[in-house]
C-alpha cells in the first residue's frame, strides 16, 4: 500500500512542482557558483601573474647594478628558497639559446616558447603562457620578460597552490550545494503543498458533490490569492447550480401539475364521449374541446421554451430599430374591444413620439407589451382603468402599464416573475403563470429591466426600461 502511494505520488501536481522548485533552485545555485568560481579563479590567476611580473623589474635592476653573476646567484637562491619543484628561472638570448637556468630536474624537458620569443622581438614587454607538463599534476604559468638588451628572463611557477584553493572551493561548494538542493526540495514540497491546499479542498468538495452532497461548500479564507478567488468563484457556481436545480425541480413540478389538468380533461372528455355519446355532433364537440386543450398545452410549452432560451442567452433576436410608441399604440387598439367588453377604460399616454425608438426584436417586444396589458386587464375589475405610457429618459425608453385592479400583496410581489407562480388572488383566473416570466425574459434579453409597484386593493404598476443604444454601441 505504501509503495503504491509513493508511485502515485510522482503523478501529483505537488510532486511536479517540487521537482520544478528543486530544479530551478539547483540551476540557479549552479549558475551563481559558476559565476563566483570564474571570478575567484580570475582573481587568483591575476594575483599570480602580478606576483611573477613584479620579479622582472627587480631582477633587471639587479643585473644592471651587480652584474650577471650576481643575478645568477640570486636566481639560484630564490629557486631553492621557494622550492625547485615550484619555481624555476632561465635566462636566454633573443634566439632562444640558454645562458643560465636554475635546477630544472623537476621540470622535465621544458623547452623555450618560440612564439613568445617572436612576440618579444616584435615589441611586446612581456608574454605569459600556461603549459602542461606530463610529470606535473598541475599546470605551469610561464612569463617571458626582457631584463636587458639581448637577455630574456623565463620564470616558471607551478599553479598547484591556486589549483588546490579552487579544488577546496569546488569540494566545499559541492557538498553545500547537495545540502541546499535537499533543503530546496523540502521547502519546495512544503510550498507546493501549501499552495495546493485550496485545490485539494476543492477536489474533495467536488467529489462529495458528485456523490450527492450538494450543500457542501469550500472554505474560502480571506487571503486574496488566486486559490481563494477560485474557491469563492466555485462557491458562487455551486449556489448558481443549486438555484438552477431548484428552479428545474420547481418548474418540473409545476409543469407536471399544469400539464396534468388539461390532459385529464382531454382524457375525461374522450372517455365520456365514448361511453355516453351517440351522435356525430357530440364527437365533433369533443374534438373541438380537445383541440382547444392541445392549443393551450402547446402555448405553455412554447412559452416555456422561449423563457428558457431567453434566460440562457440562446434566444435568436432580430435586432432592428423599433418604434415603441407604435407597438404600444397597436397593442392598445388590439386590446380595446376586450377592455370595453369588461367595462374597463384603456388609455395610452405617449410623449415625444420622435424619440421613442429602441433596437430590438419587434415580435418579441410586441409580445412583452401584450402580456403586460393582458395581465392588467385580467386583474382589474369592471369600472377600473388601465393606463399605458411611453416616455424617454436619458437614453432609455420607459414603458409603464398601470391599473386600478386588485393589486399584489407584499408577500407575493417578489415572486411574480417566477415561472408558474400565481398569487392567491389570481388562482381563480385562467392562466398558467408564465406571462410575467416571459415579459421579464424578453426585457432582459434586450438589455433592459422590469419592475413592479403594487398597492393591494388599489392597483399595480409595471415599469419596463429599454436602452435606446444599438448592440454595436
Amino acid at each position: 500500500m505504501y509503495l503504491k502511494k509513493m508511485l502515485n505520488l510522482r503523478h501529483t501536481l505537488a510532486f511536479r512542482l517540487t521537482l520544478w522548485y528543486a530544479a530551478i533552485f539547483a540551476v540557479s545555485s549552479f549558475g551563481a557558483f559558476l559565476a563566483f568560481y570564474l571570478l575567484a579563479a580570475s582573481v587568483i590567476h591575476g594575483r599570480t601573474d602580478q606576483d611573477i611580473l613584479s620579479e622582472i623589474p627587480e631582477y633587471s635592476s639587479l643585473l644592471a647594478l651587480k652584474g650577471f653573476e650576481t643575478l645568477k646567484t640570486a636566481l639560484d637562491l630564490e629557486s631553492e628558497s621557494e622550492g625547485m619543484d615550484k619555481i624555476f628561472f632561465r635566462i636566454v638570448n633573443e634566439n632562444g639559446e640558454e645562458l643560465f637556468s636554475s635546477n630544472m630536474s623537476s621540470w622535465g624537458d621544458l623547452g623555450i616558447g618560440r612564439t613568445a620569443l617572436q612576440r618579444l622581438r616584435n615589441g611586446a614587454d612581456h608574454v605569459f603562457e600556461t603549459v602542461t607538463i606530463p610529470e606535473h599534476r598541475y599546470k605551469v604559468r610561464i612569463l617571458y620578460g626582457i631584463i636587458s638588451p639581448g637577455k630574456i628572463l623565463q620564470i616558471g611557477m607551478s599553479l598547484g597552490d591556486d589549483q588546490r584553493i579552487l579544488e577546496v572551493f569546488r569540494e566545499v561548494f559541492g557538498g553545500t550545494m547537495a545540502v541546499l538542493i535537499i533543503l530546496g526540495a523540502i521547502v519546495g514540497w512544503f510550498m507546493a503543498r501549501r499552495a495546493l491546499v485550496g485545490v485539494e479542498e476543492l477536489t474533495r468538495t467536488a467529489t462529495d458533490i458528485s456523490k450527492g452532497a450538494f450543500e457542501q461548500r469550500v472554505s474560502a479564507k480571506d487571503r486574496g490569492d488566486e486559490i481563494n478567488r477560485l474557491a469563492t468563484a466555485f462557491n458562487v457556481m455551486l449556489d448558481r447550480i443549486n438555484e438552477l436545480v431548484a428552479g428545474i425541480r420547481e418548474m418540473t413540478e409545476n409543469m407536471a401539475h399544469d400539464l396534468r389538468s388539461p390532459i385529464t380533461r382531454i382524457r375525461g372528455m374522450a372517455e365520456m364521449t365514448l361511453i355516453t355519446s351517440k351522435s356525430m355532433d357530440e364527437y365533433k364537440a369533443m374534438a373541438t374541446d380537445t383541440i382547444e386543450e392541445c392549443n393551450r398545452l402547446l402555448e405553455m410549452v412554447n412559452t416555456m421554451l422561449d423563457i428558457s432560451e431567453a434566460e440562457a442567452g440562446a434566444i435568436k433576436l432580430t435586432m432592428e430599430k423599433t418604434d415603441m410608441a407604435g407597438i404600444v399604440q397597436d397593442a392598445c387598439e388590439l386590446f380595446q374591444p376586450a377592455a370595453a367588453e369588461k367595462g374597463l377604460t384603456l388609455t395610452s399616454g405617449i410623449s415625444d413620439t420622435d424619440n421613442l425608438f429602441v433596437y430590438g426584436d419587434i415580435q418579441r417586444l410586441q409580445r412583452m407589451v401584450a402580456n403586460l396589458l393582458d395581465n392588467a386587464l385580467k386583474y382589474t375589475p369592471s369600472g377600473g382603468t388601465v393606463t399605458v405610457s411611453v416616455t424617454s429618459n436619458e437614453g432609455q425608453v420607459v414603458i409603464s402599464v398601470s391599473d386600478t385592479g386588485i393589486g399584489i400583496s407584499k408577500v407575493d410581489l417578489p415572486h411574480i416573475f417566477t415561472r408558474f407562480y400565481r398569487c392567491d388572488q389570481s388562482r381563480s383566473q385562467a392562466g398558467i403563470g408564465l406571462g410575467l416570466s416571459l415579459a421579464r425574459a424578453i426585457t432582459t434579453a434586450h438589455g433592459g429591466n422590469i419592475a413592479a409597484i403594487s398597492n393591494p386593493g388599489k392597483g399595480t404598476k409595471f415599469i419596463v426600461t429599454l436602452p435606446q443604444s444599438s448592440p454595436s454601441e
